[in-house]
């Protein structure tokens, strides 16, 4: 082999590398674009999915922003309700309180002032017990006699015994329990 083989066999082993080279590369950047396509896709979908998710959290905050608006559109009638109600309750309380300033001016046992509103000192209970003809002890009015002591009257039935023993106060003390805190030596 001369040289002029040697350069031809040179030159045709560096176009082939530089083909095979070049094939290489472009087979390469093929590749990259191929899997740069398939990862921008999954970032579309990932980003669509990430949008529908941020649009149903939207659509969470909006319902719930809805019912808190209900649930104060909801207090502020029940608010209403009730003062409606109590001013129903005064009106009946007031209409109450009248009917009974009406009834106590027209009752001639009832002592009541020029506006029909009662006056009750404390002497109205005395009142009533002398007006029945008892003193306050449970007993006639001295210098007075029985009701039915009429001479062909049968005799009264014995008067029924008067329970005053939450006057008197507790008969017996209440029981003592022993909690340990006793400073007596055993």
């Amino acid at each position: 082999m001369n040289t002029t083989g040697w350069i031809i066999l040179i030159v045709v082993v560096v176009v082939v590398i530089v083909v095979i080279a070049i094939i290489a590369a472009t087979v390469g950047r093929n590749r990259k674009r191929e899997a740069d396509r398939r990862r921008a896709e999954e970032m579309r979908q990932n980003a669509a999915q990430a949008q529908l998710d941020a649009q149903e959290r939207e659509a969470k905050a909006a319902r719930a922003a809805a019912d808190a608006k209900q649930a104060e559109v909801d207090a502020e009638r029940l608010r209403r309700e009730a003062q409606e109600r109590e001013s129903a309750a005064a009106d009946a309380r007031a209409q109450s309180d009248e009917q009974l300033r009406k009834a106590d001016h027209v009752d001639p046992d009832v002592r009541t002032d020029r506006h029909g509103n009662r006056v009750d000192d404390g002497a109205r209970a005395a009142d009533d017990r002398a007006a029945a003809g008892a003193a306050p002890d449970g007993t006639a009015p001295a210098g007075t006699a029985p009701a039915n002591t009429a001479p062909d009257a049968a005799p009264a039935a014995p008067a029924a015994p008067v329970d005053d023993s939450a006057a008197r106060g507790p008969r017996h003390e209440a029981p003592r329990f022993d909690d340990g805190s006793s400073t007596t030596g055993r």
